[in-house]
C-alpha cells in the first residue's frame, strides 16, 4: 500500500518539479490510501489558491484511492507517534494511518525524512 501525503498531492496537482516522483503511487489507486486529514489539508490550500471547480476536479482525483477515516485506534497511535517523533498532529495521523495499513508514505515533508517506510523527496 501507498500513502501520498499532502505535500505530495499538492506537488502533483501543481505539476511542480517533483510531481513525477509521485506518479507511481498515484497511478495505482487500488493500492493507495488517503487519510481524511490529507483531504482536509489539500482542500484548504487549493481553496485558497484555485477556483472551486479546480478544487472539485482535484478532489475527484484524490477520491479514487481508499479513503481512511480517523478511527479511535489510529488517533491514539497518532498521539504516541507525535510525542515519539516530535511531529505535528496532522503528520502523526498520516504516519499512524500508514502504519495501520502497512503503507509507504510518499512525501516532501521534512518531518518524515528519517522515519522508516517513507520515500522522502527534498524540495
Amino acid at each position: 500500500m501507498n500513502l501520498v501525503d499532502s505535500s505530495g498531492w499538492l506537488e502533483f496537482i501543481a505539476d511542480n518539479k517533483n510531481a513525477a516522483k509521485f506518479l507511481k503511487p498515484l497511478e495505482n489507486s487500488s493500492n493507495l490510501i488517503i487519510p481524511t486529514i490529507v483531504i482536509c489539508e489539500v482542500s484548504k490550500v487549493l481553496f485558497r489558491e484555485k477556483s472551486e471547480q479546480e478544487v472539485l476536479i482535484a478532489l475527484a482525483y484524490i477520491h479514487q484511492g481508499k479513503i481512511v477515516n480517523l478511527s479511535p485506534v489510529i488517533a491514539v497511535n497518532a498521539s504516541k507517534l507525535s510525542l515519539n517523533h516530535r511531529i505535528p498532529m496532522a503528520d502523526s495521523i498520516i504516519l499512524a494511518t500508514a502504519q495501520a495499513y502497512n503503507a509507504i508514505i510518499w512525501t516532501q515533508d521534512e518531518h518524515f525524512a528519517r522515519i522508516k517506510n517513507v520515500k522522502y523527496f527534498s524540495v
